[in-house]
């Protein structure tokens, strides 16, 4: 009786988030695919090159913590470390075959008329230094309205220096049971 309980509580937030549209905010669209090209060619990769699988695992990348049972087709240590870093907000959407994590407005208890939204990216397969970006999106209140703020470049490399931290972590706890 439990079991198909719990089942449905799983899949129901996943169906909703499925079918979900995107969403324009402060100029960015969200859950685009467009996205992750552009920042792959700005990091000097071609999107090509990332690849996507869609049942199995890429059997030509000799990289143990790359694709997976599932289909995921981007690095598994970046996957988990980025979703790990940002557990502290609330998740909007989650792609693994694409590589994007997309959370919603948190704002942090000591500070209530401030707000912050992050986009990650994975881009890639292999667990590298460039394999990842994240950008945080700010808005602070006014008047009762929302209003865009930028929000600090050393915050999106502190964050994304957290997930290649805690990347290397996993891969080491992962080689060290073996």
């Amino acid at each position: 009786m439990r079991s198909p309980f719990i089942a449905i509580v799983i899949a129901a937030p996943l169906a909703l988030a499925a079918c979900s549209s995107s969403r324009l905010v402060g100029n960015e669209e969200y859950g685009t695919d467009n996205a992750r090209e552009r920042i792959l060619r700005e990091a000097g990769r071609n999107p090509r090159d990332a690849g996507f699988v869609v049942f199995g695992t890429d059997r030509s990348q000799a990289d143990q913590g790359a694709g997976g049972p599932g289909g995921v087709s981007v690095n598994a240590y970046l996957w988990r470390a980025t979703l790990e870093t940002l557990s502290f907000m609330p998740l909007a959407s989650a792609d693994p075959a694409g590589g994007v994590i997309i959370t919603d407005w948190y704002s942090p208890p000591s500070a209530e008329n401030e707000r912050f939204k992050a986009q990650a990216y994975v881009l890639g397969r292999q667990l590298r230094s460039d394999g990842v970006r994240v950008q945080v999106f700010r808005q602070i209140q006014r008047g009762g309205q929302w209003i865009d703020q930028p929000a600090s470049t050393s915050t999106n490399s502190e964050m994304e220096d957290r997930v290649l931290a805690r990347a290397r972590e996993l891969r080491s706890q992962t080689t060290a049971a073996r």
